[in-house]
């Protein structure tokens, strides 16, 4: 990559919360809490302690009680915005597009769309522990986005820590103890208890899976004949024989994978983000206003 496109302004996505935001610090979000904002959230009586400079004379008149009825109106709180990253061996593959350059586009887009929101932004990044210089604690400064995306460029995906993702259930509980909008990105070739672990202990957060997938990984050489596979987690390598019904098995793989995938993630209630082929802001914009 260029260095005029690295330093290019990053493209924005324009995210959400599904549930109220709850913090101490103004920002863009709808909250569940205080009364003093603009967006109307509740009434509530005159003589429980509502404002009296609110008081709304039509729910009054509307109450067979003859109560006093005050607006209760929710303020716009900032949200801390987590990317809880794997950086093993697998995310080091390379198809259509070098999946470690999609995660470093994404962080650059999420860390600039959040400081615009007004949100702290955070990065952990994992293998199979965690890398110092992929750690990013909560922070509004400009220019941590391309800091990060550049340490993500430069980072090896086959180092001695590169085996596995089993750094993320430490990551996990390294995550602001507010509630925040953590997503969490991966290509999610883990073993189902990693998976349990990770998402058990970010339950208490908004959590978006980002499946970084690329369509290549899914399928076969196009030749005939004997070739070696490789585990991208460095498992090894495994010798077959590739034919025209192995590679008729294989055709529906990645819709296979996307299903048993979101079956898996509805244990959490969550939806998980598709990218395939590379970063798409609008696509990741889409998912919040689907």
């Amino acid at each position: 990559m260029s260095a005029v496109a690295a330093t290019a302004t990053p493209r924005e996505i324009v995210y959400r919360l599904r549930h109220g935001a709850s913090g101490y610090f103004p920002g863009a979000h709808r909250s569940r809490h205080g009364d003093t904002g603009m967006e109307f959230r509740a009434h509530r009586p005159l003589l429980s302690g509502g404002d009296p400079r609110r008081l709304d004379i039509h729910a009054s008149l509307r109450d067979p009680m003859r109560q006093w009825w005050v607006r209760v109106n929710a303020e716009r709180m900032a949200v801390p915005v987590v990317v809880l990253a794997d950086v093993s061996g697998s995310m080091g593959f390379e198809g259509r597009q070098r999946r470690g350059q999609v995660l470093a586009e994404f962080t650059e887009s999420l860390a600039w769309s959040a400081q615009r929101m007004g949100d702290a932004f955070a990065f952990i990044g994992a293998d199979a522990g965690l890398p110092p210089a992929l750690q990013q604690w909560p922070t509004r400064q400009r220019g941590a986005g391309l800091a990060l995306g550049a340490a993500l460029r430069q980072h090896s995906f086959d180092g001695p820590a590169s085996h596995s993702a089993e750094g993320l259930r430490l990551a996990a509980a390294m995550v602001p103890h507010q509630r925040s909008l953590v997503f969490l990105v991966s290509d999610f070739h883990w073993p189902d208890a990693l998976l349990a672990s990770v998402m058990d202990a970010l339950a208490g957060h908004e959590v978006v899976p980002v499946v970084l997938w690329d369509r290549s990984e899914f399928q076969l050489p196009a030749r005939n004949g004997l070739a070696w596979l490789a585990d991208s987690e460095g498992a090894g390598h495994r010798l077959l024989w590739l034919r025209p019904a192995l590679r008729q098995r294989w055709a529906n793989r990645l819709d296979g994978a996307r299903g048993a995938l979101e079956e898996k993630l509805q244990r959490w209630r969550v939806r998980p983000l598709f990218l395939l082929d590379g970063f798409d802001a609008d696509a990741v914009t889409a998912y919040f206003h689907a």
